[in-house]
């Protein structure tokens, strides 16, 4: 069942987004602001957000900021559904990387259609990284990554890292979901105190490369 984070300030719309998304099967979990909203996307990890752009506090644009900052959310799809129409509010939230842009008052079958393309589309990105599985990384140098204070998981994960592979390459390699390659890499960021992945790739090559 996939998970469906909506953030939504008009209680009204709110309760009525997660009924019909509960009924269509989704498993529906809803924020009332968009702090809210960044809080319950880092714990809850959804399959993709809904997200209303003018909200106070933090408006949907620094939401899909905050989201796209963090490696645990940073491929999490995420659609916006707002009043604010406008071909620059568009191009604005495409360009800081939305996945879609819907505007209100939306049909529900548009809605539905938009959140299963984007849902279709993390599916066939796992088949193809499912199709470019290469060989697995040696033992050893899994347990030199270890030394750096990562569990035997942690260590797998930050190889492949290492050898470009993206977090749903990884999953499919590894067997796990892409949540849980996100949680491990959120693990990883720390433990190495680096601020991406690029960095953390660089620390796994440096490390590898020492006798």
């Amino acid at each position: 069942m996939n998970r469906v984070l909506v953030i939504e300030d008009e209680p009204k719309m709110l309760r009525n987004l997660l009924t019909i998304l509960t009924m269509e099967g989704f498993e529906a979990v809803g924020a009332r602001n968009g702090e809210e909203g960044v809080e319950t996307a880092l714990r809850e990890l959804p399959d993709l957000v809904i997200c209303d752009v003018m909200m106070p506090g933090f408006d949907g644009y620094e939401v899909l900021t905050r989201l796209r900052a963090n490696p645990s959310t940073v491929d999490i799809p995420l659609i916006f559904l707002t009043a604010r129409g406008e071909r620059e509010d568009v191009r604005a939230g495409m360009n800081l990387g939305a996945d879609d842009y819907l505007c209100k008052p939306c049909p529900t079958e548009e809605l539905l259609s938009a959140i299963q393309a984007r849902l279709r589309r993390q599916d066939e990105m796992e088949q193809a990284a499912a199709r470019s599985v290469g060989r697995p990384p040696d033992s050893a140098s899994a347990e030199k990554l270890e030394r750096l204070g990562l569990t035997p998981r942690e260590a797998e994960v930050l190889l492949w890292v290492a050898q470009g592979k993206a977090n749903t390459d990884i999953g499919v390699i590894l067997g796990m979901s892409e949540k849980t390659v996100k949680i491990h890499m959120g693990s990883i960021l720390r433990k190495l105190s680096v601020e991406n992945r690029t960095s953390a790739a660089r620390v796994a090559i440096e490390s590898l490369a020492i006798p």
